[in-house]
């Protein structure tokens, strides 16, 4: 296992790590939670950073970065629902698009297509996700206005991964 990928396994390890200091009665849960996910986002940094300056880029990883990226969306996304601090259709609306994007770049591997590698529109969902992220744990009052900009753009971002997916499986003439 390589440097990259073995930063990916450390994201997934840290999901349930956020959800157990999410629903802590520490007084500084929603800091240590805040705390967690800027570590996911660090090790999501710096694996790719290493990936592609070491030439460690492999299929493995491009299935399970995205995919421990989407499974700690997720895990956010159904533990603001059950702490009352999202509607579970907006939350819904998001893991949906999430649930999609994992099921469907697994259909297509297996399938023998190309995967899309990431793009600036998806980096720009990502970013956006979790500075509504952090106005939902921190109840800013902004957090409804962000909430609707995350849906917007990530299911523009899924209709630009499908082109993008589309474009590059296109049969050659």
């Amino acid at each position: 296992m390589n440097l990259p990928n073995a930063l990916t396994t450390v994201r997934f390890l840290l999901i349930p790590v956020y959800v157990v200091v999410f629903f802590s009665r520490w007084p500084w849960n929603m800091e240590g939670a805040l705390l967690v996910l800027f570590l996911a986002g660090l090790t999501d940094v710096l694996d790719g950073y290493w990936a592609r300056r070491h030439k460690q880029v492999t299929e493995v990883g491009m299935m399970l970065d995205p995919l421990a990226d989407k499974l700690m969306m997720v895990a956010v996304l159904t533990s603001f629902v059950i702490a009352g601090r999202v509607e579970w259709w907006m939350a819904g609306l998001l893991a949906f698009r999430e649930v999609t994007m994992i099921v469907c770049a697994a259909l297509f591997h297996r399938r023998g297509k190309k995967i899309v590698p990431a793009m600036f529109w998806g980096k720009a969902t990502t970013v956006l996700y979790y500075v509504t992220v952090v106005a939902v744990l921190f109840e800013w009052p902004v957090m409804n206005v962000l909430l609707w900009l995350t849906v917007a753009l990530s299911f523009f971002t899924s209709l630009m991964y499908l082109a993008k997916f589309r474009e590059m499986n296109r049969p050659s003439p």
